[in-house]
């Protein structure tokens, strides 16, 4: 895709069992003109997990020296990983007109409005804790303890939703695709989206 208008950013953020993940899949599917970017981590690959298709999987003593060198919009360390966004990756996207999902969590979406604040910030929302309690027991991967300290993380991270500029709530995962879709449209129409275009129309007045 290639396009004289950057595109936008978008900091997507959810609590844990929200749905975050399927809901960005979904919408990135179907839209080839929305890519997802693709973070820097430590940790190793999963089985299926492709280098520079989920992750980049670089050792810890390069993702330090990327810190150094100021090379990420925001990072964390993760239970004894790294986890960082590209500014350089994020830049390549935009540049080439695409709008960029950053799909992080509280702590990197207060990093990122720090740098950008022209990003668009998006909580994803559970319909209620009990849906999201449901969620999580159904995944049926964790014992119960676990799950009530999911829970119990998940109400400090949505206490943060005050922050961000949008909040959807995924109740039904093809109302909140349309629900996210109808801001990353809307924000295109901003006046500074379409500032290339009103200097060209005026230009050739």
């Amino acid at each position: 895709m290639h396009s004289k208008k950057k595109g936008n950013i978008f900091i997507i953020t959810a609590a844990s069992g929200t749905g975050k993940t399927t809901l960005i899949s979904r919408l990135v599917n179907n839209r080839p003109d929305i890519r997802v970017s693709v973070s820097h981590t430590t940790r190793a690959p999963r089985p299926g997990e492709i280098h520079g298709q989920h992750y980049y999987f670089i050792d810890t003593e390069k993702f330090e020296s990327l810190i150094q060198e100021g090379a990420f919009l925001e990072h964390a360390k993760v239970f004894d990983n790294y986890y960082g966004t590209s500014i350089e990756g994020v830049n390549q996207l935009s540049k080439q007109g695409y709008d960029v999902i950053l799909e992080i969590d509280v702590q990197g979406a207060e990093q990122v409005r720090r740098t950008l604040a022209d990003a668009c910030s998006i909580f994803i929302l559970p319909p209620s804790f009990k849906v999201l309690a449901d969620r999580l027991r159904g995944r049926g991967t964790e014992s119960e303890e676990v799950v009530n300290k999911r829970l119990s993380k998940a109400r400090h991270e949505i206490e943060q939703a005050f922050l961000f500029d949008y909040v959807v709530v995924n109740e039904d995962l093809t109302t909140a695709e349309a629900d996210l879709l109808h801001i990353i449209k809307s924000y295109r129409l901003k006046q500074p989206s379409q500032q290339l275009f009103i200097e060209n129309l005026l230009e050739n007045s």
